[in-house]
């Protein structure tokens, strides 16, 4: 019995026409009825399916040409280098210098992005903060996270610009001890201001407000002494 082949080069023939096609389209164009077999063609050339109109295009590696953020769009159907919404919002998210409010990354991807980050920040994949009556999304990394809201703040006049930049250049022994030191010289209330403007535990402010007044200042490391692996005894060869 003869079997019936079903070409990719139908598909590349189509996508070279309109550059994105819905599955009935490519079931159409290759006169085949069944998932499957359009999906197997579709592997053979290297597709993407778009993050909007839930997932319901597809395009070809070869016809997109993302821009420096990893998105692009042909008519109103975006695609994105990262996948789906969730996984495109979280990479934005993460990259972005200050974060972003909803509107802001809604406004970059052209679409709604609230239950998508709701999302992302019950699983853990992106942190939020009201900042000051909506939330603010940054990185899940909590060093990366307490740049994004130093700049922030700089953007809002609420810090200097020089010191969000400096802060960024900060270990984190180094950052718990100068955001002590700020906390030192506004005194009464202090520690509270200082997690406000750098994203940090009020905690770890005192903590570093006490490490200065008590002289307790770990030079050229930032674990203490017995902190990490326990050394190995190189042995040495019998003669």
């Amino acid at each position: 019995m003869n079997r019936i082949h079903y070409p990719a080069e139908r598909l590349l023939e189509l996508f070279r026409r309109q550059r994105i096609a819905t599955l009935p389209e490519l079931q159409g164009a290759l006169e085949a009825p069944g998932e499957r077999t359009v999906f197997r063609r579709l592997a053979e050339l290297g597709y993407r399916t778009s993050y909007s109109h839930r997932g319901a295009y597809y395009t070809l590696d070869s016809l997109v040409r993302f821009d420096p953020r990893g998105l692009w769009s042909h008519q109103d159907v975006h695609f994105s280098k990262y996948g789906t919404l969730l996984d495109t919002a979280a990479e934005l998210v993460g990259r972005a210098p200050a974060g972003y409010y909803a509107d802001e990354l809604a406004e970059e991807v052209q679409l709604p992005v609230k239950d998508a980050l709701r999302q992302l920040a019950a699983q853990g994949r992106v942190q939020r903060r009201p900042c000051p009556e909506r939330y603010l999304y940054g990185s899940s990394e909590r060093d990366r996270w307490q740049e994004q809201w130093a700049a922030r703040q700089a953007q809002a006049d609420e810090l200097p610009a020089a010191i969000a930049l400096f802060y960024g250049l900060l270990d984190e022994q180094q950052r718990r001890l100068y955001a002590g030191l700020e906390s030192l010289q506004r005194g009464h209330g202090g520690d509270q201001r200082m997690a406000e403007l750098l994203g940090l535990d009020p905690a770890t402010v005192a903590r570093g407000r006490r490490e200065l007044s008590e002289g307790k200042v770990l030079r050229d490391r930032i674990r203490q002494e017995g902190g990490g692996r326990t050394p190995v005894e190189k042995k040495r060869p019998k003669s």
